[in-house]
């Protein structure tokens, strides 16, 4: 092969890639726009009765809302976590309502409550499905398909999922005295309450108490996108980092969406007569 077409299939195989890779991207894109789409289209349907009328405050303690905790339905610890699990199935340990007087967490509880939710036994059925859907796209086409394959997509969602875990609830969490805790709004309008749950990604409280800008998202977020693309992911460069990061910060702008709203759809499914929600937290 002479050195002309040696570098012209060279540079035929690079924009290929290239292209691949802007393609994998906005196919990534579209699937978050449509899931967070879905789930805002139905949330304020399920919610509709909560929003219009609001259930009585409580204004009792902590002590008090702690003292009746049937799991799954009010999800006060008297550490100050939740036994609550989104949709009766996946972990909901960091949400918390009706916590106007709450303890800040030690960077024990922080880490001991991460680690929880992170191996309990629920995630790991959600990473098998997140791996079956990722197998059936044919994302990250490197990994190939079969058991190999669905085994490599399988350790690549558990570990992108524990690894942002522990920076964002845990690690900077501690370094920063931030509280990676959510606080659910509990009442107002649909709008209200969304904006309110989507701007959690950018404004938390420290463990103090006070309004800061969230670094432990920020900064958790991107360390673990940057540990996750150069070590274990197909492809390693910086574009992709960013893809993973911005995934991310996606999914948990979505997520807390949903922990606002759960809530109101649990007690459509799962009344706690002894309990009522209150009015939400004092923000």
């Amino acid at each position: 092969m002479s050195h002309s077409s040696l570098v012209l299939a060279l540079s035929g195989s690079s924009t290929s890639n290239v292209v691949r890779g802007r393609r994998l991207r906005r196919r990534r894109a579209a699937v978050i726009l449509w899931r967070s789409s879905l789930f805002l289209s139905l949330l304020p349907l399920w919610a509709q009765d909560a929003t219009q009328t609001p259930p009585p405050s409580q204004n009792r303690g902590a002590a008090n809302r702690s003292a009746v905790n049937p799991i799954g339905t009010v999800p006060s610890h008297p550490t100050g976590t939740s036994r609550d699990r989104l949709f009766f199935a996946l972990p909901n340990f960091f949400s918390l309502e009706n916590a106007s007087n709450v303890p800040p967490m030690t960077a024990g509880e922080k880490f001991k409550t991460t680690a929880r939710s992170a191996f309990d036994p629920m995630q790991f059925v959600w990473y098998g499905a997140l791996a079956g859907i990722s197998q059936a796209r044919n994302t990250d086409s490197e990994f190939g398909q079969g058991a190999q394959g669905y085994g490599k997509r399988f350790g690549l969602q558990f570990a992108d999922g524990t690894i942002q875990d522990f920076f964002t609830r845990a690690i900077y969490p501690s370094l920063f005295h931030q509280d990676p805790r959510y606080y659910q709004m509990g009442k107002g309008g649909f709008f209200h309450r969304t904006g309110y749950a989507m701007s959690r990604v950018v404004i938390t409280r420290s463990d103090s108490g006070h309004t800061q800008f969230n670094f432990s998202e920020a900064l958790g977020g991107a360390t673990s996108a940057g540990i996750s693309t150069f070590t274990y992911h197909p492809r390693r460069n910086v574009g992709e980092a960013l893809d993973v990061w911005g995934t991310q910060v996606a999914y948990d702008v979505l997520s807390n969406v949903v922990r606002e709203f759960w809530p109101d759809i649990r007690r459509k499914f799962r009344p706690d007569k002894s309990n009522p929600a209150g009015a939400g937290a004092n923000h």
